[in-house]
């Protein structure tokens, strides 16, 4: 059983993390709510080496980061250095682009994460997928997560479950968290809950509905390492304030 470190997504404010002097205020208030961790996504045109030595100063791992597909296909070498620098083994993408949304595009991804997750290997690094709802879409009566999940190597293909996304696609997250138990660095914590007229939300961790004492307890018994609180949409509220509100209500659930 592992006690997973619970870490920020800066997607969750990534309209300040365009220059560098914005992320060094961002990365100050980061560490003053009490998060000893983070993960890189969102940024703008930044000096990653400037970015870690920030985080030093502030007492940050970065414990992931999220890039494009295209950047691991093409410029494995240089991400990898780049990872280096930000001394992070946790690489992972947001998504792919629309033509690997099929079966054929399942098998066509993990052809291609092959070389990409032998090349991380070599350098101590890892390869997570994060997913959204869509990817519960069922093909062949099997959903296309379910199906790059079976048909991959723990070794190749870490999963990044979003607790929010899989709620949304009509999936259990705690459920999903067992199911890929051993083969999940990180994780997305993300509330869902439902307005008067029905309108799906993001949601500060517990404000919503979902089940966090099940999902808690399937990320200590699955091995997580990090546990990133995202907001995908605050709703015009500041964005620091739900990051702060999240993880207040974590501690009280007894992470930190």
């Amino acid at each position: 059983m592992t006690e997973p470190i619970v870490g920020a997504q800066l997607y969750t404010v990534r309209q300040f993390t365009k220059t560098i002097e914005a992320v060094r205020e961002t990365l100050d208030k980061v560490a003053k709510i009490g998060y000893q961790s983070v993960q890189i996504s969102g940024f703008g045109p930044v000096d990653m080496a400037e970015v870690a030595r920030i985080c030093q100063d502030n007492g940050l791992a970065v414990g992931s980061t999220h890039t494009n597909w295209n950047r691991f296909t093409d410029s494995l070498d240089e991400l990898i250095e780049e990872h280096k620098v930000l001394n992070c083994k946790h690489p992972a993408i947001g998504g792919l682009p629309g033509e690997y949304r099929t079966a054929e595009g399942a098998k066509r991804f993990l052809e291609e994460l092959e070389p990409v997750a032998a090349g991380l290997a070599k350098a101590d690094m890892d390869f997570s997928y994060h997913n959204h709802n869509h990817e519960l879409a069922r093909i062949n009566g099997e959903t296309w997560l379910e199906s790059v999940r079976r048909q991959s190597s723990p070794d190749v293909l870490k999963m990044e479950i979003d607790t929010y996304w899989i709620q949304a696609g009509g999936g259990d997250p705690a459920e999903w968290l067992r199911r890929c138990a051993g083969r999940e660095p990180v994780v997305h914590f993300k509330d869902m809950c439902v307005t008067p007229e029905r309108v799906q939300r993001f949601a500060e961790i517990g404000e919503g509905n979902l089940n966090w004492p099940a999902i808690i307890d399937a990320c200590r018994n699955g091995g997580v390492e990090y546990a990133m609180i995202e907001q995908d949409d605050c709703y015009g509220g500041d964005p620091f304030k739900s990051l702060e509100i999240s993880y207040r209500n974590l501690v009280e659930m007894g992470l930190r």
